[in-house]
Order: structure tokens, then C-alpha cells, then sequence
């Protein structure tokens, strides 16, 4: 499923970017080389990040 329409970042992209250490949609979009155009993705981009972050957090526990 697509994360980013105008970048054209799947959900597996975004989760890369993400195990890759990106802690912020910037972070991503650096990693991908593009620049956010209309802006609707950071939300969800943010959710995974928190998502990604609070099972991180459980597994340390």
C-alpha cells in the first residue's frame, strides 16, 4: 500500500527507512531522496515511527 502518492513510498519503504534508524518523516524522505509535495503522508509516516518505536520499547522490556 502506498504511504507517499507523490514520492510513490510504499508502506515497506517508509518500514525501511525506518529500521534503518529514520526517527522523523524527514528522516525518510531524506533516505528516499524526494521531498514531501502535498504533505498528507507525514501523519501516517509518524504512526509508523511511534508504532515502530512503542514495539521496540516492549521487546527491550
Amino acid at each position: 500500500m502506498y504511504v507517499c502518492n507523490c514520492n510513490g513510498l510504499r508502506q515497506r519503504d517508509v518500514a525501511a527507512a525506518i529500521d534503518a534508524g529514520a526517527t522523523r518523516p524527514k528522516d525518510v524522505f531524506d533516505r528516499h531522496q524526494c521531498r514531501p509535495q502535498c504533505a498528507r503522508c507525514v501523519c501516517e509516516m509518524r504512526e509508523m515511527i511511534d508504532e515502530s518505536r512503542d514495539a521496540f520499547a516492549l521487546a527491550a522490556e
